[in-house]
Formats: C-alpha cells, structure tokens, sequence
C-alpha cells in the first residue's frame, strides 16, 4: 500500500508524519522557553531562604540584584541574541544558549555570596534573553501562517509551565527540607536538567528554511519545508522567501541604523511600545515576588510557598486558553482586554490592602486578585505581546528588530525586579501598585491607538502593508499641498 494513502479524515500518512515532526520540532525548542519560565520564577520561593544572616544575608538592595542581575543580563542577551542567530543560524544558537543554561545554573547553585550570585544571574539572564526572542522567532519561521498564533504561543505556555514548576518545587522543598541551611540551592540546581534536554534535543531539529534562504542555501531549505509541509505549499513558500529577500538583497545588510528607516522605524516604535505594556503590567513583581506579596498580606512563608502554586497553574491554563483564542479571536483587541483586566485586579489589590488591612481576610482576598490577575496576564496579554513581536519585523531585519525590542522589554523587567522591593519597603504595597495601575492605562490608550492587526496575514504579506503604510503616509501630505 503507498504511503500517502489517504485515511478517513482525508490527511495522508505522510501529512501526517510531517505534522508531527513540526510539532516535535515546537516540543524540543519551546524547553528555551521551560528554562526561561524556571529560571525567573525560582527565585520566588527562594529569596526567603536566600536573605536568611547564615545564607547570603540579602537586604531589600542586595535582594533586588539578586533577582534584576538576570534581568540586565536577560536585556543585553536579547539584544546580542537576535545578531547571533543572524549570523550563525537560530539552531545553532539555540544550542549554544542550552550550555550557557546549564553552567550558569550550576555557578548559581553553588554561590558561596551575593556577589558571585550576582555574577551568575548576569550570565544565566544572557541565556533567557538570548532564548526570549530566538525560540519565538525560530518557531514563527517554521510554523505555517494559519498556525503561527497557537504553534509560537505554546513557548508562551513552556514559559509559564516552567514558572509553574518552580512554584512547586519551591513549595514541595521549602516545606519539607525549609530547616535545611542550603534548601535554596536545591531549588536552583533542578533547572539544569532541561538545558540537557534542550540541547540533546536540538541535535535533531532542523535550521530554519528562512535563515537558510538568507545564507543562499536554497536546496537545503526546500528539504527542510518538505519535512514539515506538503510539497506544493513547501514550493510556494520557498517562492514567497525568495521574494522577499530578493526585494531586500538592494539593501545593506542589516545593521542598527536600518531601524531608522521610515516604515521600519514605525515598527520598531509599535514593537517597544507592546513589548513595555507587557511590563508595566507589574507582572513580575508577581512572580519575582509572589512569596513576599502574599507574607506582607498575612500568609506565613510556607502559606504563602503553597499559595503561589495557584498562581502557577492558573499562569498554564489561561495560556493554554489564549492559544486557543489566538486562533479565534483578533490579536489587538484581545490585549486591550487583559490590560484592563490586569490594571483593574492590581487597582483592588491596593484598595483593599487599605481598607482591609489587618484583616484575617486580606491575604485570601489578595491571592483570589492575583491568580485573577495572572488569568488575563498569561491568557491574553503575554500569549500576544510576544506572538507580534515576532510577527512584525520583516526577515532581513526580524533579529536585530526584535532583539532591540525584547532588550527594552527586559530593560523594564529590570526596572521592576530591582525597584519593587525598595518600593514595596519605603511606600508599602497598595502605593506601589498604584503606580502599576497609573502605567497600566497608558499601555491601553497606546495599543488602542497604533496597535496594528496581524491575525490571518502572513510574514511576507505583513511587511508589504508596513511599506505600502509608509508610501502612503508621504504621498498624503503631497497631496494636500498639491490641493
């Protein structure tokens, strides 16, 4: 019998088989994202155990270095991040960036101070930034236009999974072994596994047929879109990346003052803009400092170990939920909501940590807030934030654009993981989410206001509209003064 024999639901055996090594493709590179989730939601349950006098006795300074340090590092690696993968191709990047996980995991585990934790954070932040925005980019280019919404959101819900694994783990260790001196470490050494994993696995995926185009390897990235497409479309798609670089290839290569250029300088602008909204949020004053929000509201340490794990498994449902609706509903709309849904919870979090203060109350009613809080953050703001940064920018320029765009992103994360334990000390919680709240509204009138709609286009298609935009922005002005 041939092997392209239809079954029942129409699709062949080998349809079938290439569906399925996309999606292993999407398993084996979204661990980035797992590590990236751990990474920055461990040291939630770890800070505690951390500052105790006979660890590395933090102060709210030291203790946001300690959690920011990854932070600077995660902006300066997603800036270097996209260059690399440019120059040296998304895969083998990505497994560069497994090593760095691994090594800079264990320098963690072991730090003997602050100051070498520090160091350690640094470099463990060049590996999750770096995986930020090469994982999304590498899966945009593999995944087909029809699937790009959910196929790169699912890095979205690795990120979140793993943030949801370190909650547990904190509170499964932090409870059993919380009279151990060290129980910090054993938190911080599970993450090198999935760097093993990430980087066995990327021995089997294939490059990008984008990249492999762009470094005139044609024959090759023919090859790589007939393992994961059905021949006729993987033609046609070699023939729309072919255009699409024949029309850059009258242009340098691409380097920092391409970013200026007019029609590009307006995507890079929408890309900053959505890459702080998802900040401003105060979403990782959540998961930075969950343990501490909810002790500050009453909880005692284990309680509170425990009750950031509802904060993990809603942060995975409502992702899973907002892949589902990336495929139904359109990307602007969908982001307006979760930021009003985030600003508002932050807003009676404050209100209520004035009014109920003190009251037995108080720490459930904060809890309830947050998990509603990560429910819109994770079900729709982060699933598009980074869906569209990956989107917009056109091939030539998609790893410098997104990696300028993703170092502002984590620019302000450091901002927020260095400043909210000072802030959350001298101004207290209510006044600190405030500020939040302040910043929130104006991420809602700025995606309102220039947000563009990418649902349904593909990549190609969607840098032919951002240059017709821009052709028509100057044609206009001619002619009003030609009336």
């Amino acid at each position: 019998m041939k092997s392209d024999v239809q079954s029942r639901d129409g699709t062949t055996k080998k349809s079938r088989s290439q569906k399925a090594f996309l999606r292993t493709i999407t398993t084996i590179a979204t661990f980035g994202g797992l590590l990236f989730g751990y990474d920055t939601g461990v040291v939630n349950g770890a800070l505690p155990y951390m500052s105790k006098p006979d660890q590395l006795n933090l102060n709210p300074l030291t203790e946001g270095l300690v959690t920011s340090s990854l932070l600077l590092g995660a902006a300066l690696g997603a800036l270097a991040g996209g260059r690399l993968s440019d120059r040296n191709g998304r895969r083998k990047t990505i497994l560069s960036l497994a090593v760095l996980f691994f090594f800079t995991t264990l320098g963690c585990t072991f730090a003997p101070n602050a100051g070498i934790m520090i160091v350690f954070r640094f470099l463990l932040g060049i590996a999750v930034g770096g995986a930020s925005v090469i994982v999304p980019t590498f899966l945009a280019e593999m995944s087909p236009a029809e699937h790009r919404g959910r196929m790169v959101s699912k890095n979205e819900l690795m990120i979140v999974t793993g943030q949801f694994l370190a909650f547990t783990f904190n509170a499964a260790i932090g409870t059993t072994f919380g009279e151990t001196g060290h129980v910090w470490r054993y938190m911080l050494v599970i993450a090198s596994l999935p760097a093993v994993i990430l980087w066995f696995g990327m021995l089997i995926v294939p490059e990008s047929p984008r990249w492999l185009v762009s470094k005139g390897k044609i024959g090759e990235a023919l090859r790589v879109l007939s393992q994961i497409r059905e021949e006729k479309r993987a033609e046609l798609e070699l023939k729309e990346i072919k255009q699409a670089l024949t029309r850059e290839s009258e242009t340098e290569k691409a380097a920092i003052k391409d970013l200026t250029v007019p029609w590009v300088r307006r995507i890079v602008f929408i890309g900053i803009g959505i890459a702080l909204c998802n900040q401003i949020t105060g979403v990782n004053s959540i998961m930075y400092y969950g343990t501490e929000i909810l002790s500050e509201s009453g909880f005692g340490t284990n309680a509170a170990l425990i009750g950031n794990i509802a904060n993990g498994i809603i942060s995975v449902l409502a992702v899973i939920v907002g892949i589902w609706l990336l495929g139904k509903v359109n990307r602007r709309p969908m982001l307006i909501t979760g930021l009003a849904g985030t600003t508002t919870s932050l807003l009676l979090i404050g209100i209520f940590s004035i009014t109920l203060k003190d009251s037995a109350a108080l720490p459930f009613i904060v809890l309830s807030l947050t998990v509603i809080f990560l429910a819109f953050m994770q079900g729709a703001v982060g699933p598009v934030t980074w869906l569209t940064l990956s989107e917009i920018f056109p091939l030539r320029l998609r790893g410098i654009g997104m990696g300028f765009c993703v170092f502002c992103l984590w620019t302000m994360n450091f901002l927020v993981g260095f400043l909210f334990p000072i802030l959350l000390a001298h101004i207290g919680l209510s006044a600190t989410f405030f500020i939040f709240v302040i910043l929130g509204i104006a991420g809602i009138l700025f995606v309102s206001k220039f947000m563009p709609e990418t649902r349904g286009i593909t990549l190609e298609e969607l840098e032919q509209q951002f240059r017709a935009y821009d052709v028509s922005d100057i044609q206009e002005p001619a002619m009003e003064k030609a009336r």
